[in-house]
């Protein structure tokens, strides 16, 4: 497989080329391309080095699998201009993942959406990681209400977010000065900030929204009822999310916890005797999603959960999805 990442110098596209070597995929040819201020740089990958190049529209390389780790605007101005030269791309950014005739997949949910389609959306990185957990449960109980709280990394703005992170922790801890603030909209070292994204007419982000209109696309629910918080946390990687559900159907948190403890893609992490539950400091670096926490959720009665989840956001919530995504698909299509 003649495979191509873009954005390869950034959080999500050295963490594609490293999961591309982690997991085996059939690599031929790999690569790279960022933008002309890494242009020719030399990096270390799974499959030797490479040297970094810049896309030239006019002129658009053959590959089977294109791995877009770029900006939206990006994504809607070349992805299809890839998939014309013979591509199957999948794209992280969210160009296309409400767009009817474009599939938006996580693997342990709906692979079979990808169908034979040659653009497929790779999901928010929160909700990825909600949907890996809340699939199950549906099959099984059934869903009527989802809301849900987010405790977001700072690699949710990649790696520009993580070193302001950094660099603020650094300055308050080690100086006592005052961290600054480029990235964020205010400072995050000490701080929340329940601010990601842009605010909508209806008081939600663009955020908050996106965990709504994507859980239902991928879990095929219209209509299902979601609510979101989105807070953006002083940690370095992996999402976290406090959810809360009614169900249709009764359910216990022993049921509860049998389900999901054999549901793909979840690691079960729930034994507070012991003091397991959902952290970034354990699911950091884990292809898993960890949930725990699992209790009756009293409002609701019988057919109220709550449980907490944390994911790696940068990957299943985004370079092992999309990879995930391509082991889904039948290698003679791509070629």
């Amino acid at each position: 497989m003649r495979v191509g990442v873009f954005g390869a110098t950034g959080a999500v596209g050295k963490e594609l080329v490293q999961v591309l070597g982690d997991r085996g995929y059939p690599v031929t040819e790999l690569r790279l391309f960022a933008s002309t201020r890494s242009a020719g740089t030399r990096l270390p990958t799974p499959f030797g080095e490479k040297t970094v190049e810049v896309y030239d529209p006019a002129s658009p390389p053959k590959l089977d699998l294109a791995l877009l780790a770029v900006s939206g605007e990006w994504s809607k101005a070349h992805a299809k201009e890839l998939v014309a030269a013979g591509a199957v791309v999948v794209d992280n950014s969210s160009a296309f993942r409400l767009e009817d005739d474009v599939p938006l997949v996580v693997p342990e949910v709906n692979a079979a959406a990808a169908g034979g389609a040659r653009l497929i959306a790779n999901p928010n990185c929160t909700t990825a990681i909600l949907a890996v957990a809340l699939a199950p449960l549906h099959r099984e109980f059934g869903l009527k209400r989802v809301i849900v709280s987010t405790y977001q990394a700072s690699s949710g703005a990649g790696a520009e977010g993580m070193q302001e992170l950094e660099d603020g922790l650094r300055e308050v801890l080690a100086n006592g000065g005052q961290a600054k603030n480029a990235v964020f909209r205010h400072p995050l070292p000490m701080n929340l900030i329940p601010h990601i994204d842009s605010f909508q007419p209806n008081g939600y982000t663009r955020e908050e929204m996106k965990v709504t209109w994507e859980t239902r696309k991928i879990m095929g629910l219209p209509d299902l009822l979601i609510s979101c918080t989105a807070v953006r946390v002083p940690t370095l990687r992996a999402h976290a999310e406090a959810v809360t559900i009614e169900t249709e159907r009764p359910v216990t948190p022993e049921a509860a916890r049998a389900v999901l403890a054999r549901a793909p893609g979840v690691k079960l992490a729930d034994d507070t005797a012991n003091a397991v539950y959902p952290m970034p400091l354990t699911a950091s670096g884990q292809y898993d999603v960890e949930a725990g926490r699992i209790r009756s959720n009293p409002v609701f009665g019988e057919c109220g959960l709550d449980f907490f989840v944390c994911g790696d956001q940068l990957l299943k919530g985004a370079a092992l999805n999309a990879v995930q995504i391509a082991e889904a698909l039948p290698l003679k299509m791509a070629a």
